[in-house]
């Protein structure tokens, strides 16, 4: 596996990575039992349309195995979403996006949210470090989790 930055923006690789994006927001639906999750039903062009900087980590033959990306100010790294293809689970490849990312925080706060119900999430979180700073009702019956790391 290899990552590199990625950018929705050039094609036809932006389809391949809102794809990717739909069929990893569709496990955390299953897991949440909600499917009300915003990323689950964008567009394209709405994906093309977030200010978010992107790594894509990839297979030797090029596929694309997961993404993560985030905006940043200079305090801080709010990781906007984590994906990874649902043939790629349990391979280390979330760990390794969120890895690079906390690399590239440069002593930054970095903070994340995930469905509260998401277990494997919340647990890879965790074990990277990140405390729990409380639950949220986004939408009605819609919880996430918020977690934080500091440098």
């Amino acid at each position: 596996m290899h990552i590199s930055d990625i950018s929705p923006h050039s094609d036809p690789f932006g389809q391949e990575l809102l794809d990717l994006q739909h069929a990893a927001y569709a496990v955390e639906a299953e897991l949440i039992g909600d499917d009300r999750i915003p990323p689950l039903h964008e567009t394209l062009d709405a994906l093309r349309a977030e200010p978010l900087t992107w790594l894509g980590a990839f297979d030797d033959d090029g596929g694309l195995l997961g993404a993560v990306a985030w905006e940043e100010s200079p305090d801080e790294i709010d990781v906007n979403r984590l994906i990874v293809h649902p043939r790629a689970h349990r391979r280390g490849i979330g760990r390794a996006l969120v890895e690079q990312v906390m690399a590239r925080a440069a002593g930054r706060r970095v903070i994340v949210s995930t469905g509260r119900d998401n277990v494997p999430a919340r647990s890879l979180y965790e074990r990277l470090g990140f405390e729990a700073r409380g639950e949220l009702e986004v939408i009605p019956g819609l919880w996430i989790a918020n977690y934080a790391l500091t440098a």
